[in-house]
């Protein structure tokens, strides 16, 4: 009964990214947010169950892949072509930009394949990650959609633009060849978990202050501390 459990969790985080995608083709982004807070979650799970019971199994191993690919892939794509779709109009009235730019949202959905095919033949990131994490990525942007619908006084041309330059950004960030550490903690010590906790604090201070957005923020953090925690682990030549 017990390897079962992982596979339950990977299902109840595919459950919630399916229903994240429909509250984003709603245009419903809190909903959006909490459900792939959800699905996160459940993928967490997965892994720790997994650990937890010694119940490891390839087929666990694709279905997480599968999964992963809809709620972290499928769903913040979704989100981003509602975005757009919605805002496009802010800058550029030419009908065709209008009707077809917001698909450019979905080339999050690709690079996301991309990112877990790479990571399920990767050695490398048995401990940590190489290049941005898939829950990671669509948290940024389903938190920065909901944000600038609600948190934002108004969508200027400025935001909008730096949204659109965003997307290829976020996408080239998820195959490159950065290290970064993984969110995952294995012990609850301090000692090894500096970066974990300091970014948790943030997150939850900055939602605390400015609400959902406070993700966003706390997203970009992260692949600040991992660049410079990389930095500083560089070996230095003599």
């Amino acid at each position: 009964m017990k390897r079962h459990i992982p596979n339950l969790f990977t299902s109840l985080n595919l459950f919630s990214g399916c229903i994240a995608t429909i509250m984003a083709f709603q245009g419903d982004y809190l909903w959006v947010v909490v459900w792939v807070i959800v699905a996160a979650f459940c993928d967490f799970c997965d892994g720790f169950s997994a650990r937890l019971l010694k119940a490891y199994s390839p087929m666990g191993k694709e279905l997480d892949s599968l999964a992963d690919m809809v709620s972290f892939g499928v769903a913040p794509s979704v989100t981003i072509y509602a975005f757009l779709s919605e805002n496009i109009y802010k800058i550029t009235q030419v009908p065709f930009l209008q009707e077809y730019l917001p698909y450019i949202g979905f080339l999050i959905a690709v690079f996301s394949a991309l990112r877990l095919a790479k990571f399920n033949i990767d050695t490398r990131q048995s401990d940590s990650f190489i290049g941005l994490n898939v829950p990671a990525d669509a948290l940024f942007w389903v938190s920065f959609c909901y944000g600038l619908t609600y948190d934002v006084p108004s969508v200027s041309p400025t935001l909008m633009y730096i949204f659109i330059a965003a997307i290829p950004v976020f996408a080239s960030l998820m195959v490159s060849e950065i290290p970064m550490f993984s969110l995952k903690v294995k012990n609850i010590k301090f000692k090894g978990n500096e970066y974990r906790y300091f970014l948790l604090v943030f997150i939850i201070g900055m939602v605390a202050y400015i609400g959902v957005l406070g993700i966003t923020g706390g997203i970009l953090l992260y692949i600040a501390l991992a660049i410079i925690d990389n930095r500083n682990n560089v070996p230095q030549e003599e």
